[in-house]
């Protein structure tokens, strides 16, 4: 029952997302560079199964965000996995932290610190 939701629950989840996501804009200002932080979060919706389980499989599609955000603002990503919003959607940002790794991500920024993480 816990591996798998209803589009409401992963509607729900996304919600809540961006409500902590909108409250905490004002404590990660810039991180993101020009795009709201709640923007780049939504932007990682396809890698909410990864975020929570790390066998899960790793979709293209977040692969493909991930990448992207690494290669325009790896900062972004880090604020996003240690925001009060991701603890409250569920997101544990210790296998999160492993989705570069996981996507091959080849320019990641591997022992780079992202609060008590590091990248793999």
């Amino acid at each position: 029952m816990m591996g798998s939701f209803s589009i409401a629950s992963k509607g729900v989840i996304v919600g809540m997302f961006v409500i902590v996501l909108v409250v905490w804009e004002v404590g990660a200002a810039g991180e993101c560079g020009k795009t709201p932080i709640e923007s780049a979060a939504m932007g990682l919706t396809p890698c909410l199964g990864a975020v929570r389980d790390v066998k899960a499989k790793v979709t293209g599609a977040c692969c493909s965000k991930v990448g992207a955000m690494f290669n325009s603002s790896p900062k972004c990503l880090c604020a996003i996995l240690l925001s009060p919003l991701a603890k409250q959607a569920g997101i544990n940002p210790g296998i999160a932290i492993t989705i570069p790794k996981r996507c091959n991500i080849r320019n990641r920024p591997k022992g780079k610190k992202c609060g008590k993480y590091t990248l793999p």
